[in-house]
Order: structure tokens, then C-alpha cells, then sequence
């Protein structure tokens, strides 16, 4: 299940993308060439791998950079259970910037999502996101509909369901068992 509470088709270890800095060093600059052209004032990236690669592409453009930390939404059941909130020391410096918030990979967008709510709330102006790689159409139909900007290095095609369409659940294939359920979707 994905912090969304949406099950996919495709699941990524996040975690070793800051193995080897140097090479996610040149992919960000590479993501800030691309963000630059929207003129942000400032980058903002999710804990935890979304605000290194946003402190990365903030030191490109050499501009300000903040983060947004992920919570439990109280009593909340269903999709997007997570919620992001921009710390009480960020809040004041978001005011009135031209932001945009980076993220490593999207998908189903809970973090990017959460993070452009509350960056809203203390009166940001979010133009766009950056994300090195996206997944599926979401994050692209969020922006067409907050008319803001994607700008991505690369695309990748990504199937999301609810756990009651999830084929994987339905058949009774156990997650781990990846290979088995490609072949599954593939009949």
C-alpha cells in the first residue's frame, strides 16, 4: 500500500536514491534547470527523500529552501490518511513566495498534495512541482486543476486502485510476490 492508501503496480526502495549524492546532485541540477523557468522564490520539499532532492535544487538556483513534515490526519480513514505541514520556523518565510515543491518520485501525491495544502494556508504562492521522476497521471491532473506547473525528468506509466479494485488483493497474490502479479495483470 502506498502513503496514499492507494495499492499500485510498482513500488520503489526511496530510500537508496541518496546512496551516491554526486549522481543525485547532477539529476537535481538537471530538475533545477528545468524548475527555473517558473521563477521560484523558494523550493520546498517533503521529509524525507523529497526535501533532500528539493535542498539540492534550492542550492542550484540558490534560493531558500523549506521542508514539510508528514503527519497521521486524526481520525481519518480512506485515501490520503497522511498529511504534510510546513514547520512553525518555515511559516512566516513561505508568506507571499513563489514556491515550488519538489519532490524524488510522485505518484499518488499525498506528500506533494500536503505539502502545496499547507503551503497554501500560509499564504504561498505555489507555481509548480518538480519531481524527478512521476508516476501515472495524478500529479499532472492536480496541477491542470490548481493550475500549476509539472516539470519532471522523467515519466514512467503507473496503475493506482482503491484496496477494494486492487487485482493483486483480489487474487490473493501476496505483495512481496511482485513477478507473480505482473504475470497476473498481464492475462
Amino acid at each position: 500500500m502506498l502513503e496514499s492508501a492507494h495499492h499500485g503496480d510498482l513500488w520503489l526502495n526511496l530510500e537508496l536514491l541518496s546512496l551516491e549524492p554526486r549522481r543525485l546532485q547532477k539529476l537535481a541540477a538537471e530538475l533545477a534547470s528545468q524548475v527555473a523557468k517558473h521563477d521560484p522564490e523558494m523550493i520546498c520539499g517533503p521529509l524525507v527523500e523529497g526535501a533532500f532532492v528539493g535542498l539540492l535544487v534550492a542550492s542550484e538556483l540558490n534560493v531558500p529552501f523549506c521542508y514539510s513534515e508528514r503527519f497521521a490526519r486524526p481520525a481519518h480513514d480512506g485515501l490520503f490518511p497522511a498529511a504534510y505541514r510546513i514547520p512553525a520556523a518555515f511559516q512566516s518565510s513561505v508568506r507571499g513566495k513563489r514556491v515550488i515543491v519538489v519532490n524524488d518520485v510522485t505518484n499518488g501525491g499525498s506528500a506533494v498534495k500536503g505539502t502545496f495544502e499547507d503551503l497554501r494556508a500560509h499564504v504561498a504562492c505555489v507555481v509548480g512541482f518538480g519531481s524527478l521522476l512521476v508516476l501515472g497521471s495524478a500529479l499532472f491532473e492536480f496541477a491542470a486543476a490548481t493550475k500549476t506547473h509539472v516539470e519532471c525528468l522523467a515519466t514512467l506509466p503507473n496503475k493506482l486502485w482503491t484496496e477494494s479494485e486492487c487485482p493483486l488483493c483480489a487474487s490473493g497474490i501476496p505483495l512481496e510476490d511482485a513477478g507473480e502479479f505482473r504475470k497476473a495483470l498481464a492475462t
